[in-house]
């Protein structure tokens, strides 16, 4: 009960339901537009952008803030177009791209941890964007231009610093705190250190690896097999252990809310399909609208709240089944374990690489 207790435990500050109603609001304009142009499949790539675009979003000056923004969305976009444009092509290419972004991302600590956060978000999104290029292109058949999904997420980071300029006329022109106070802010360089430099590689191999199954295997939803393992690789083992048993317990409830309702769909068509499906989407931007509240309260019920607001969108093209949301589970599981095995026996490793204590002559 301990250990289950550790991991629900709360956060005594409680979430930031003013932060999470700011996202449903800003989130509801892509929403509209997809829906009046009637390509629903770019909407996952603008809410990435928007979302990503606000965390990173360091504060102060509106010039400082901006070109800071836009830097972050201009990366976004090429990897936005690398993982899309390679998202039908063979898997070794897939793995090949997904071992040098996350070696790349894992090194940007030199710049600061500030834009290591900005660099781990990007890395995140290049994987979800592999997988559900893959989705579309093997499994739902739907056309899915890559310079659309560039667009969307360029969409989505455009509307964050339109909003920041509404702002920051509305504040009289003043700098602004940073908005997510609790990610670091700190853009000092640091020095690549072995450990720091073998930790990164580490990283890049295990989702090579992890890519390497979930899409050379073609596993049913096998992309969330290379995301548990990077959410669960941590620099400590304790720090791993219970970030992954958070991940594992949101996953869970996650899938299990998600599977009841992608199963609405299913059997309706025509205008009632139709009906079903706008629901579905704002129900979707909903959850999503908690997890932004949420995020820092407790980060098992963080993970549920994401995890069905973007199995909902992923999977509207292709409505599930019980056992698509058990092929979740079970992927996310054996994630989970691929990153804590890695991360035990690196520190078993670097216990036994050690070097004693000289001894006196």
């Amino acid at each position: 009960m301990s250990r289950l207790s550790k991991v629900f435990e709360l956060n005594p500050v409680g979430p930031d339901w003013p932060r999470g109603v700011m996202f449903l609001d800003i989130a509801l304009v892509p929403l509209i537009v997809f829906w009046a142009i009637g390509h629903e499949q770019y909407l996952l790539s603008a809410l990435f952008g928007l979302l990503f675009t606000w965390l990173v979003d360091p504060g102060g000056s509106y010039g400082h803030r901006a070109s800071h923004i836009a830097v972050f969305a201009v990366i976004g976009a090429g990897l936005t177009a690398l993982g899309f444009g390679i998202g039908a092509d063979a898997w070794g290419w897939l793995v090949l791209a997904a071992f040098v972004v996350t070696l790349v991302a894992g090194l940007a600590v030199a710049f600061g941890v500030h834009r290591f956060v900005a660099a781990l978000l990007l890395n995140l999104w290049f994987i979800v964007a592999l997988g559900f290029a893959f989705s579309l292109h093997h499994h739902a058949r739907i056309t899915s231009y890559t310079w659309a999904q560039v667009l969307a997420w360029i969409g989505g980071a455009a509307l964050w610093i339109v909003m920041t300029f509404v702002g920051w006329l509305i504040r009289g022109r003043a700098e602004v705190p940073q908005p997510i106070a609790e990610l670091p802010g700190d853009i000092s360089r640091r020095k690549l250190t072995p450990p720091l430099i073998t930790f990164a590689v580490i990283r890049a191999l295990v989702m090579a690896g992890t890519v390497a199954l979930a899409f050379g295997l073609n596993l049913s939803h096998g992309t969330w097999l290379p995301i548990a393992a990077m959410i669960a690789m941590k620099p400590s083992l304790e720090q791993a252990t219970l970030v992954s048993a958070q991940r594992l317990a949101g996953a869970l409830i996650g899938a299990a809310a998600a599977a009841l309702l992608l199963l609405l769909p299913a059997s309706e068509h025509g205008l009632r399909l139709f009906a079903v499906d706008r629901g579905l989407e704002v129900v979707a931007l909903v959850l999503m609208m908690h997890g932004v509240a949420i995020r820092f309260w407790n980060y098992a019920l963080y993970s549920a709240a994401i995890a069905m607001g973007v199995l909902i969108l992923v999977d509207l093209p292709q409505p599930s089944d019980y056992a698509a949301e058990g092929y979740r589970v079970l992927w996310t599981l054996c994630g989970v374990g691929i990153g804590l095995l890695v991360m035990l026996l690196a520190g078993l490793l670097a216990k036994r690489t050690t070097k004693a204590p000289a001894q006196p002559a």
